[in-house]
């Protein structure tokens, strides 16, 4: 963890450089049915069922493009997305067997007591999506599309699937509610396209948004209760009418945020967004 950072970076990448079959080869994917991994779920799930909310389910990991370039490197990623396409669709395939594997599981274990499968792939940057709408449809829109579906058969009661895609992810939201994406999280209002009044009338009737209620970048930690205020008015306008709406800050509330911020976001959220 950088002094310069809350988050933890990672420190090196097993298969940086130019990916090859053999590199492929001698890799070896962690095994997604180990016992520990599902410890405690069933019960958990049925503690959270019985307080009468939604239950959200994450395996807490990121999705086949997120491990693709932690295991790559995202320098090294990109351009094998280009130059080495059959070896990138090969490790691809790979995380995805692993993320398959898991959730079959983990679904059967937790019974009908989730109601919402959360996945996340950060597919956009600050001023676009961090590849083409054609190279997310050729190499990862296929996978989402097996998990999404398989996740939906699998299930034993009706679920609803929640993608976390951070950044200016718009070009790529039709992609994302043809596979069967229920919910987008979490509506980076900072980045490209992302206008919370036009991704509404766009797309508001095919998709539920979650987050989107205040800017995270600048507003929440450096702008002023009025300023924030404002902004959560603003969003909830923009995002509420009509349902499909479930409020929250783009993205996590980090510790340089003034408790004054937080108070004001709080208030504004119970005096307007109830509907």
């Amino acid at each position: 963890q950088p002094e310069t950072s809350l988050y933890m970076d990672p420190i090196g990448h097993p298969l940086e450089g130019d990916l090859s079959n053999e590199m492929l080869d001698n890799y070896r994917c962690p095994d997604p049915l180990q016992d520990g991994r599902f410890a405690g779920v069933a019960a958990e799930a049925r503690r959270l069922r019985e307080t009468g909310s939604a239950v959200i389910m994450s395996a807490y990991g990121l999705g086949q493009w997120d491990y693709t370039h932690m295991i790559c490197g995202m320098q090294h990623a990109l351009m094998n997305l280009v130059l080495k396409p059959k070896e990138m669709e090969r490790l691809l395939r790979m995380i995805h067997e692993v993320q398959m594997g898991y959730w079959e599981k983990a679904l059967e274990i937790v019974g009908d007591n989730i109601d919402i499968v959360m996945h996340s792939d950060d597919l956009g940057m600050q001023n676009s999506p961090m590849m083409s709408p054609d190279m997310y449809r050729r190499f990862v829109k296929p996978l989402h599309e097996e998990l999404i579906g398989m996740v939906k058969k699998k299930a034993k009661s009706e679920v609803k699937f929640l993608l976390h895609s951070c950044g200016s992810v718009r070009a790529l939201i039709p992609d994302f509610i043809d596979v069967g994406v229920d919910i987008l999280n979490p509506i980076q209002v900072s980045a490209a396209g992302m206008d919370t009044a036009e991704l509404k009338k766009e797309f508001g009737k095919d998709l539920c948004f979650c987050g989107g209620g205040v800017d995270t970048q600048q507003i929440l930690p450096r702008g002023t209760p009025e300023q924030v205020r404002d902004e959560v008015k603003r969003r909830l306008d923009d995002l509420a009418p009509g349902g499909g709406y479930i409020f929250a800050a783009v993205h996590n509330i980090q510790a340089d945020v003034p408790p004054e911020n937080l108070q004001a976001m709080y208030e504004t959220l119970q005096e307007y967004g109830r509907y």
